[in-house]
């Protein structure tokens, strides 16, 4: 057996204490705790209008990632496909790999990460970019990056880049089956968003390896999964800190959200019963507690989906606490099954 690789999900979350440019330098502290640490990738999401979220721009903020870390890849978790022209995403993540060659992952999405309208505004019509092309629209994508399996593609005419040299890691990320059996119908690597999606991740998992195929990008199966993870030195502490994303999560369901609260507004706010209820069957972080009774739960959950890698995502108040969090599971020594 082997050592995990671990990676790091952020939305760049806005707190009720901080601005937005605060809230970008934040991501920019974790970035290089993480790649000091040794963690192996590091993704920024995109969503839109939402006051909690300053993750808007995936390409930009990896492009300041990328100068503030030596060593850790930098990318999409994901880039919201339908919300863009594949040739647009093409230029940019090539740009990105030009400037930090075999650093770059580009992760794609099918969900817009956003509401219908604000989904509109973006596409600049209600018919555009629809999802229904999705499949197609990767490929075009990645014949932009090195891929050749398409025939006739625009790529053949029009580059994204006048003389590549090196290309994105390319990802297929979701929290459905039919993700998953894309993914391994196009033989792309596959992350699978466990830290809010509903189904059973073993499933999805055997629904990825029985579809994939090999292609001119990936030989084997390759798959990650997300989930989130907050830890302290006492499970009470953990719970505590932990109060802010139950909140978010809840905000997120009754369409009120606001910046992330503190630990301490969470407490006097309180949860209801009904809250509670919500909250047991989707939680809003999967793994809270101490470092000890944490590690055996994640090392069940990779045992369980056979992945290759594990990406630690959670919604915190504090950098700090997303740091020691880190640092605690970095010293799991978690192991591949």
């Amino acid at each position: 057996m082997s050592t995990l690789p671990l990676s790091v999900l952020d939305l760049v979350t806005v707190t009720e204490d901080t601005t937005t440019p605060q809230a970008l330098q934040r991501a920019i502290t974790l970035a290089k705790a993480a790649d000091e640490l040794g963690y192996q990738r590091y993704w920024v999401a995109e969503h839109h209008n939402m006051p909690a979220v300053a993750s808007t721009s995936p390409a930009v903020i990896i492009a300041a990632l990328g100068a503030h870390t030596d060593r850790i890849r930098v990318g999409s978790g994901g880039v919201m496909l339908p919300n863009h022209a594949p040739y647009v995403v093409a230029e940019q993540f090539a740009l990105l790999e030009g400037l930090y060659p075999n650093r770059i992952d580009l992760g794609i999405g099918r969900a817009p990460g956003t509401d219908q309208r604000t989904a509109q505004a973006l596409r600049r019509g209600p018919d555009a970019l629809g999802v229904e092309e999705f499949p197609q629209h990767v490929l075009e994508l990645m014949s932009w990056l090195g891929d050749t399996r398409l025939e006739e593609p625009m790529s053949a005419t029009l580059a994204a880049t006048p003389k590549p040299e090196t290309y994105p890691d390319v990802w297929l990320l979701g929290s459905s089956a039919y993700s998953a059996q894309l993914a391994g119908m196009l033989g792309l690597r596959y992350c699978y968003a466990h830290h809010f999606g509903q189904m059973d991740e073993v499933s999805v998992m055997e629904a990825y390896r029985a579809r994939f195929e090999p292609s001119p990008v990936l030989a084997e199966p390759y798959a990650m999964i997300a989930t989130s993870v907050i830890t302290a030195a006492d499970t009470d502490r953990a719970e505590y800190l932990a109060g802010p994303a139950k909140h978010m999560a809840l905000a997120l369901r009754t369409n009120r959200l606001t910046p992330v609260i503190s630990p301490e507004t969470a407490v006097e706010r309180g949860l209801s019963p009904l809250d509670e209820q919500m909250m047991g069957h989707l939680p809003a972080t999967k793994f809270v507690g101490t470092p000890e009774s944490v590690k055996a739960r994640l090392q069940s959950l990779v045992d369980r989906t056979g992945v290759q890698e594990l990406m630690l995502a959670a919604t915190t108040y504090d950098v700090g606490t997303r740091i020691g969090t880190l640092r605690d599971v970095r010293s799991m020594g978690l192991q591949q099954g």
